[in-house]
């Protein structure tokens, strides 16, 4: 599943829980539901981070990996 059919699918889940005219046991299933959804985008998000790290080459060869988000580099 990709990031974005998953937001949407949580979108959509949350746009019905917040009419409020479901059932006890609908709303947990579709609370559910938006908790394994959350899961999935916090398992691409966290693999896009890893993905969004930069190596860079200095002028005297050495290679650094810079954490985008963070901008400080590791040797």
């Amino acid at each position: 599943m990709k990031y974005e059919e998953a937001i949407d699918k949580l979108s959509k889940i949350v746009e019905r829980l917040e009419e409020g005219s479901l059932s006890l046991e609908e709303s947990l299933t579709l609370f559910e539901e938006g908790i394994r959804l959350t899961r999935i985008c916090m398992k691409i998000l966290d693999e896009a981070e890893g993905k969004v790290q930069i190596l860079t080459k200095e002028l005297n060869g050495e290679i650094k990996l810079i954490d985008f988000e963070e901008g400080s580099a590791e040797n």
